[in-house]
C-alpha cells in the first residue's frame, strides 16, 4: 500500500496536479486531491488492478466549506486503506460506475443524501428516497434540520420509479412485496421469468429508511453509540463495536485488554446465533422443520447466554467507546465455557442429520450460485463471498482487538451455492466456539473502560459482522458528531442475489434468499 501511495503521488506531481497525503489513525491513507486530479488517480488505480472500491460517501464542510467525496479502497492482503478525498467546487462530480460497478449504488445514495450529480452515470434513479419525498429534498445537507417532512400524496407518472425493461416472447413479470407474509421487513423483488425460470431480478429496498446518519448529527459519542446499535438488531454488537472503535481511533487510544477480550466473545456469540438462524431457515425452506428444530433450540440458548452475560438477548447497552459499560463476572464466563463444551456435540448431531438427508442436499447443491468473478466488482464480503472462493475476512485482513486469534483462518468454499453457504456457516460456528473458549481461558481481571477524549477529527473502522464487512466513519467537531457514515455488508451484498437467482426457478428464491440472509434494516439506514 505504501508503494501505491508513493507512485500515485509521483504521477500526480508529474502532471502538475496538487495532492496532499496524510496518514489516518487506523492505517488509512487520506489522499486529498482536486476534481481535476481525480480522473488521473482513478485511471492509475484501475490500471494497477490491485485495489477494490469498498465505499463512497460525502461530507459537507469537511475542513472548509463545500462538499467533499470520500472514495475508500482496500488491497487484498494489506491492512492499510487508501481514501481519496475529492473537494468539489459545486454539486457536480464524475461517475466511476463503469470502472467500479458497486459505485453506481453508492453514487445513487450520495445523490439522494447530498444532491450531488455524477456526470456519466448510467443509473440516476433515486435509491433511498422514494417518490413520496419531494424533489430537491436532500436530508444529509446541513441546510436540512431534522423534523417532519411534507411528502407527496399524489405521484405523477414521470416521478414513479421505473424498473429495468426486460421484454421478449414468453417473458412475464412477477412482483413480490414490498409487503410480505410473516414479520419480515419490506422489500420489493421484481422477477422476469419464462415459465418458472428466472431470467432477471431487480430489487428495490429502503421502504423503512430511518435517517440514522442524520439523527446522529450533534450527538456526543456516548449517545450516538445507541444509534449504532439500532442499525440492525442482530448486528448490535458488531455495529456498536465499529462505532466505538472509530471513536477510539479518533482519540488515539485503545480500549483495555480485558474489554477487547470480552468484546470478542460477544462478537462471536452474535456470529453464532446469526448463523444458527440461517442454518435453520435454509432447512425450513426445503420443508424439513424437524431437521431445523435443533438449530433453533441452540440459537435460543445462545440468546439466553447473551442475556445472562449482558442483560440483553441481542447484546445491547454494553459496548461503548472506551470499552464496556460494565464488566462480566468470571463465574458467568465459566458457565459459558461449560455450555460451549455441551454445545459442540449437539451441533454435530444436527449437522449430521442434514448431511444424511439426501433430499435436503439435493435442494441445496447447485442452487443460487454466487460467482467468484462478482466478488470484487460488487465488493461482496462475509460468508456470501467466502462460500464463492474469497479468502477475505476483516478479522485477519484489517486486524482489531485480539484478532486474528491464534489458529484462526478464514474458511472458504468454492461452489458458491446454497450448500457451500450452509457448510461454511456451520464451520464458522465451530470456529467461533473455539475462539470463545480460547479467549475465556486467557481472560484476566482488569479494567473494562478507559476514558476517551475525542473532541476533533475523523476516523474509520472496519468490523467483520456476521454478514461481512461493516464500515463506519466518524467525524467529530467540538466533541459532537459532525458526520457519521455507515456502510454495512448488506448494502453491497444485496446485489449478489440479483445474480445468484438467474437460471433458478421461482420456488427456489426463498431458499436462496435465506441462505444469504442479508439485512433489510442494515440496508435501510
Amino acid at each position: 500500500m505504501e508503494e501505491l501511495i508513493r507512485m500515485l503521488a509521483e504521477i500526480l506531481a508529474a502532471a502538475r496536479l496538487k495532492s496532499t497525503v496524510c496518514r489516518g489513525r487506523a492505517g488509512e491513507h487520506y489522499f486529498q486531491i482536486g476534481h481535476a486530479a481525480f480522473r488521473r488517480a482513478i485511471s492509475f488505480i484501475k490500471e494497477r488492478r490491485e485495489l477494490t472500491l469498498m465505499d463512497l460517501w460525502a461530507a459537507e464542510d469537511f475542513g472548509k466549506s463545500g462538499l467533499s467525496l470520500f472514495y475508500a479502497f482496500e488491497r487484498e492482503g494489506s491492512p492499510g486503506l487508501l481514501v481519496l478525498v475529492v473537494k468539489l467546487t459545486g454539486n457536480g462530480a464524475t461517475s466511476i460506475a463503469r470502472e467500479y460497478p458497486i459505485a453506481s449504488y453508492l453514487e445513487r445514495a450520495v445523490s439522494d443524501g447530498f444532491g450531488i450529480e455524477f456526470a456519466g452515470a448510467f443509473d440516476t434513479r433515486r435509491l433511498f428516497l422514494h417518490e413520496v419525498y419531494p424533489q430537491g429534498f436532500h436530508p444529509l445537507l446541513k441546510s436540512f434540520k431534522n423534523g417532519p417532512v411534507k411528502v407527496n400524496t399524489e405521484i405523477n407518472a414521470e416521478d414513479e420509479y421505473h424498473f429495468r425493461d426486460f421484454e421478449g416472447e414468453g417473458v412475464y413479470q412477477i412482483p413480490v412485496g414490498p409487503v410480505h407474509a410473516g414479520i419480515i421487513e419490506p422489500g420489493h423483488f421484481r422477477f422476469s421469468v419464462i415459465g418458472e425460470t428466472i431470467i432477471n431480478l431487480e430489487i428495490r429496498h429502503f421502504y423503512k429508511h430511518r435517517g440514522l446518519e442524520k439523527l446522529a448529527e450533534g450527538m456526543k459519542p456516548a449517545e450516538a453509540v445507541k444509534i449504532a446499535e439500532t442499525i440492525s438488531g442482530d448486528e448490535s454488537a458488531a455495529n456498536a463495536c465499529a462505532f466505538s472503535l472509530a471513536v477510539e481511533h479518533l482519540a488515539g487510544m485503545e480500549a483495555p485488554r480485558r474489554a477487547w477480550q470480552l468484546r470478542a466473545i460477544l462478537l462471536e456469540l452474535e456470529r453464532i446465533y446469526s448463523h444458527l438462524g440461517d442454518l435453520a431457515g435454509m432447512v425450513v425452506d426445503v420443508a424439513y422443520p424437524v431437521g431445523a428444530a435443533p438449530f433453533f433450540v441452540l440459537r435460543e440458548e445462545i440468546l439466553r447466554q447473551n442475556a445472562t452475560l449482558t442483560g440483553s438477548r441481542f447484546l445491547k447497552g454494553v459496548i461503548v467507546p472506551g470499552g464496556l459499560a460494565r464488566d462480566i463476572e468470571p463465574l458467568k464466563l465459566e458457565k459459558l465455557h461449560t455450555y460451549t463444551e455441551e454445545f459442540n456435540p449437539r451441533l454435530e448431531r444436527a449437522l449430521e442429520n442434514i448431511s444424511n438427508s439426501a433430499w435436503v442436499i439435493d435442494r441445496f447443491e447447485t442452487t443460487g450460485v454466487v460467482k467468484k468473478e462478482l466478488i470484487r466488482p460488487l465488493h461482496l464480503s462475509g460468508p456470501a463471498a467466502r462460500a464463492a472462493g474469497s479468502s477475505g475476512d476483516t478479522r485477519s485482513d484489517h486486524p482489531y482487538g485480539p484478532y486474528p486469534t491464534p489458529g484462526s483462518r478464514p474458511r472458504t468454499k468454492e461452489p458458491g451455492d446454497v450448500l457451500a453457504r450452509f457448510q461454511l456457516k456451520a464451520e464458522e460456528i465451530r470456529d467461533s466456539i473455539g475462539i470463545i473458549q480460547s479467549i475465556i481461558s486467557l481472560t484476566r481481571r482488569g479494567e473494562v473502560l478507559a476514558p476517551v477524549d475525542s473532541q476533533e477529527g475523523f476516523a474509520l473502522s472496519l468490523i467483520e459482522a456476521p454478514r461481512g464487512q461493516n464500515l463506519h466513519w466518524v467525524y467529530l467537531k467540538k466533541g459532537r458528531v459532525e458526520r457519521y457514515h455507515i456502510r454495512t455488508a448488506s448494502f453491497c451484498n444485496w446485489l449478489a442475489i440479483e445474480h445468484a437467482v438467474i437460471g433458478n426457478i421461482v420456488p427456489d428464491f426463498p431458499l436462496i434468499n435465506k441462505s444469504l440472509n442479508f439485512s433489510y434494516a442494515g440496508n435501510d439506514l
